[in-house]
């Protein structure tokens, strides 16, 4: 539920109004989520369709494998004509491999002489906050065999892609305080908070999975939640 989702109020709030504006016919923009993994930009994307989709049975979800951005526009020339609303979702999303993909997606963002359609709004989370390798020693191979001119050309239509959503959205790295309210939420929420747990000791506890894992996010606070879920013997949904 969108409502699980902690410490991610201002992202909230922003995606879903951009939502409902679309699901409503009002002026739009694409959106990019994008930021350190495990902090819900997957979560706020699915999360939020549902909650606007409850009163919206015109508003419909595809999700696209980042593999498959290459036929984003003649998927978008099949949308345009129906009468539904689509949230296209492409989780994931960044350009290994040269600049093909990126270019179908601008392609398809943009519509070409008949313009985007208008019935669809297309969501992307990344890593990366123009989806292009880290460094361009990541196709150092590439660049040996196309030329340092063709390689930088691909690095400007990549990071060009970028520009074309309207609407950035970033996800900074979750602090301690935030990673034990998400905790702390989901107890409550799914019941586990039980006489067992002494005062201090869910927190402790948490704190201690988090540092076993490196890290500090809603992923690792719902993975910490499940595991204490299996351990006192209570469900959980998937």
């Amino acid at each position: 539920p969108l409502a699980a989702l902690v410490g991610v109020d201002r992202h909230k709030d922003r995606f879903v109004e951009n939502l409902q504006r679309f699901a409503n016919g009002l002026p739009f923009n694409h959106a990019l989520l994008w930021g350190v993994r495990g902090t819900g930009k997957s979560s706020l994307a699915k999360a939020a369709f549902m909650h606007v989709a409850q009163g919206e049975a015109a508003l419909k979800l595809v999700e696209v494998d980042r593999d498959q951005v290459t036929e984003l526009p003649a998927l978008f020339d099949v949308l345009r004509g129906r009468t539904e609303r689509f949230l296209v979702l492409c989780d994931d999303l960044s350009f290994e491999e040269g600049a093909a993909a990126a270019k179908a997606l601008k392609s398809a963002l943009e519509g070409g002489v008949s313009g985007p359609p208008a019935n669809v709004l297309f969501t992307a989370t990344s890593n990366r906050r123009h989806l292009m390798p880290r460094s361009h020693g990541e196709r150092a191979g590439h660049a040996e065999d196309r030329g340092l001119i063709a390689t930088a050309e691909d690095a400007e239509e990549e990071v060009s892609v970028s520009d074309r959503f309207g609407l950035w959205i970033g996800f900074p790295p979750m602090d301690q305080p935030t990673y034990l309210e998400a905790v702390q939420g989901y107890a409550k929420r799914y019941g586990l908070k039980t006489p067992d747990l002494k005062a201090g000791d869910l927190d402790r506890r948490a704190l201690q999975w988090a540092q076993l894992r490196g890290a500090r996010s809603g992923r690792v606070a719902w993975q910490f939640i499940r595991d204490l879920a299996g351990e006192l013997g209570k469900a959980l949904p998937l």
